[in-house]
């Protein structure tokens, strides 16, 4: 399916927010992740599914000042 992964468009075939994240090899405990603009918390990503066309977001935290 086609979502949009951080502004841009992304193939996945990932069924849930955790997957994605794995698919995509980024580090769970380091990211915070919304969908379609809501915050969603570790807890919930294995159970929250992702369907066409979702705006998905991937934020890492920067350092610096």
């Amino acid at each position: 399916m086609r979502i949009d992964l951080n502004g841009a468009s992304y193939e996945t075939a990932a069924p849930t927010l955790a997957d994605l994240i794995v698919e995509t090899g980024v580090e769970a405990a380091a990211v915070a992740t919304a969908l379609n603009g809501r915050f969603v918390p570790c807890a919930a990503r294995a159970s929250t599914p992702l369907t066409q066309g979702a705006k998905v977001e991937l934020l890492a935290p920067m350092q610096g000042g």
